[in-house]
């Protein structure tokens, strides 16, 4: 008889009640396929939102959620030379993407959205769609990395404008890609300003390496705030997360021939934009979809050369999933929230 393993499920419906921590018999490798033991999840907003039905209404059910997970290899299929039984390893976020440009059908190979996700005891996924994860970070710490981390990665030190020593970078609020991004913006030697609703949250930005701090609600036109501690030139680089909400102080936050990487949207999609000061100052306006495995390895490569530490907010037990994403949606979390697997 087959081995089972528990694997959560949403079905029948969205919303954290059609969530069920289910039992499967366990998955076996075919040829180029690895089977991993995941010892560690993370969640990101993306996921909240698929389990809500807001992400994708129309996503087919029963779905397996979330993307990223850190384990170790139980098994090889046959062809298989990248890893052995024994790795430590971590799934990328869009299959199929291995370098350069990302594919034209990206969307239907993301994990846990047109394709079962990774909130299982064994996966199994195509060797060539795994990364080694760095020496000295625990599953938990490792788990953190796939989207997040390589979305941060990716925005900012890739391509023209990519950061450089001394640059000026802004990053909306304290949640995972936030944070990664402070610290990988302070570990290339550039200054980082944050902004957040919450004083607490701008003193533990500070604590990490951030120089300058802005409250939102008390400063709602954060973009001026922003030029003056920069003597008026502006920053070199924004990572902007609320999209369209915040567009308009991103812009009055950049300087002239910088960057701004749309990477969320979580203060709204549509709104009324003047594209005037875009085309005379010369600004580049990026959208970032996460990272392809060649961003993911050179991430990892940063973490293990720099010590870089994801900051995990809280950790929860496999079995508790709804109770995290809960936490997600409550707001409350510095950096990643984690769900740690023992063994039933």
């Amino acid at each position: 008889m087959s081995a089972e393993d528990r694997a959560w499920v949403l079905a029948g419906g969205f919303g954290f009640e059609n969530l069920a921590l289910t039992r499967r018999p366990r998955p076996l490798p075919g040829p180029g396929e690895v089977l991993v033991r995941v010892e560690a999840l993370s969640l990101n907003y993306r996921d909240l939102l698929l389990v809500q039905g807001q992400y994708d209404p129309r996503m087919s059910l029963p779905r397996v959620p979330l993307s990223d997970a850190a384990g170790v290899v139980v098994e090889v299929g046959q062809g298989c030379s990248r890893f052995k039984a024994g790795d430590a390893v971590s799934p990328i976020f869009a299959p199929t993407w291995h370098d350069g440009e990302p594919p034209a059908d990206i969307l239907s190979h993301a994990l846990g959205h047109r394709r079962d996700g990774v909130a299982a005891e064994h996966v199994v996924l195509p060797e060539a769609d795994l990364v080694a994860t760095a020496p000295g970070l625990d599953a938990t710490e490792a788990a953190t990395l796939p989207c997040a981390g390589v979305t941060a990665w990716h925005a900012l030190t890739t391509g023209p404008g990519a950061i450089r020593t001394g640059d000026t970078v802004v990053v909306q609020g304290t949640g995972g890609v936030s944070i990664f991004a402070l610290q990988i913006a302070r570990a290339a030697g550039a200054r980082v300003v944050v902004t957040s609703s919450d004083d607490t949250k701008l003193e533990r930005a500070r604590a990490l390496g951030a120089e300058f701090g802005v409250n939102y609600r008390t400063t709602p036109q954060w973009g001026k705030a922003v030029r003056a501690h920069t003597g008026g030139r502006g920053a070199d680089h924004i990572v902007e997360v609320g999209g369209a909400g915040t567009l308009a102080e991103s812009l009055a936050a950049v300087r002239a021939g910088g960057r701004i990487s749309i990477i969320g949207v979580l203060a709204g999609r549509q709104a009324p934009l003047d594209v005037t000061s875009i085309l005379m100052r010369g600004v580049t306006l990026q959208g970032v979809f996460v990272g392809s495995r060649a961003h993911a390895e050179a991430l990892q490569r940063a973490v293990s050369a720099s010590g870089l530490k994801p900051v995990v907010d809280r950790v929860f037990d496999f079995e508790a999933l709804p109770e995290a994403l809960t936490h997600m949606q409550s707001g409350g979390h510095f950096g990643k929230i984690a769900l740690r697997l023992g063994r039933k």
